[in-house]
C-alpha cells in the first residue's frame, strides 16, 4: 500500500520535507535566540544605567569612545558653555516638551554636547534659561550620539533655526562652528530649574519593535514547519484514498460521487 513512497515524484515530496522542516526550525530557533539575546541586553543595559547613577563620575576621555560598556556611565567634563540649541518633541513622564542642549567647550578644542534639563511644551528660545557664564564643570549621564528615526528620535527636517532633531555629531556639524565629540551627557540635575532628563539604554538594547519581529518571525517559521507536516499527511492521504479508489476499480469522477452519496457535505 505504502509502496508509492518510494515513487521519484514521492521521493521529491519527501526529500523536500526532510529538509524544510530543519531549516524552519533552525531559522525560528535563530529568530528566538535573537529575542532572547535583545530582552538579555535590555536587562542588562537598564541594570547598567541604574548603576551608573550611582557609581563615581569619571573623566570624560576615559570613557570614550561610548559603547555598550560604557553608555551611561557618570562622566565629568570642564569648559565653557558656548552655542544653544533646543532639541524639540520630546516626551518626559508622558508630557511632550523640549529638551535645552548647550555645547561645552573643552580644553581638547572639541565641544561637548551637553543636555541641561527639559521644559514642557513647544520649543521657545525665549523659555530657554541661558546657559552659566565662565568655566563650569559638568556631571551627568554618558550617552552615545542618537540615530534619527530610531528610539522615538524625531527624524524630520527642515526645522528653523536653532533647534535638532537629534543628539549627534552628524547632525549638529553644521549648525555650530566646533568640532564635536561623538557623545553626549544628560546632567545629573536639571540646570536653572529645569527637569533632569534620564539617561537612556544604549540602541538596540531594548524591547523595541525590532525584538519584537524578531519574536514574530519564530512563531512564523514553527507555524511554516507545523504546515509542512500537515501538507504532507494530507498528499498521503489523497493517495491513499486514490489507492483504495483503484483497488475497488472506481474511476476518480465514480470515487467523487460514492463519497457525496456517503457523505452529502463532502467531508
Amino acid at each position: 500500500m505504502y509502496r508509492f513512497l518510494l515513487t521519484p515524484r514521492w521521493w521529491g515530496i519527501n526529500v523536500f520535507v526532510l529538509l524544510a522542516i530543519p531549516i524552519c526550525i533552525f531559522l525560528g530557533s535563530w529568530q528566538l535566540s535573537r529575542f532572547e539575546g535583545r530582552v538579555q541586553d535590555h536587562r542588562t543595559a537598564t541594570e547598567q544605567v541604574e548603576a551608573g547613577s550611582k557609581e563615581a563620575a569619571r573623566p570624560l576621555a576615559e570613557l570614550l569612545p561610548v559603547d555598550k560598556a560604557t553608555s551611561g556611565r557618570r562622566a565629568t567634563a570642564t569648559g565653557r558653555y558656548g552655542e544653544q540649541l533646543l532639541v524639540p518633541d520630546r516626551d518626559l513622564d508622558g508630557k511632550r516638551g523640549f529638551y535645552v542642549l548647550t555645547l561645552l567647550r573643552t580644553g581638547s578644542g572639541k565641544a561637548l554636547p551637553v543636555v541641561r534639563g527639559w521644559l514642557p511644551g513647544s520649543a521657545d528660545a525665549a523659555k530657554a534659561p541661558a546657559a552659566p557664564t565662565g568655566e563650569v564643570t559638568v556631571t551627568g549621564a554618558l550617552q552615545a550620539s542618537e540615530t534619527p528615526g530610531d528610539n522615538g528620535v524625531n527624524a524630520q527636517g527642515g526645522l528653523p533655526r536653532g533647534q535638532t532633531a537629534a543628539i549627534s555629531a552628524a547632525s549638529l556639524v553644521n549648525l555650530v562652528p566646533y568640532r564635536l565629540y561623538d557623545a553626549w551627557i544628560t546632567l545629573d540635575k536639571g540646570d536653572s530649574g529645569m527637569t533632569a532628563v534620564p539617561a537612556a539604554a544604549p540602541d538596540n538594547t531594548g524591547l523595541d519593535l525590532k525584538a519584537f519581529q524578531n519574536l514574530g518571525y519564530t512563531g512564523e517559521w514553527f507555524v511554516f514547519a507545523g504546515f509542512v507536516v500537515f501538507m504532507w499527511f494530507r498528499l498521503l492521504r489523497r493517495e491513499l484514498e486514490f489507492l483504495r479508489d483503484a483497488e475497488l476499480g472506481l474511476t476518480p469522477d465514480e470515487a467523487g460521487e460514492s463519497r457525496s452519496v456517503a457523505d452529502p457535505s463532502g467531508v
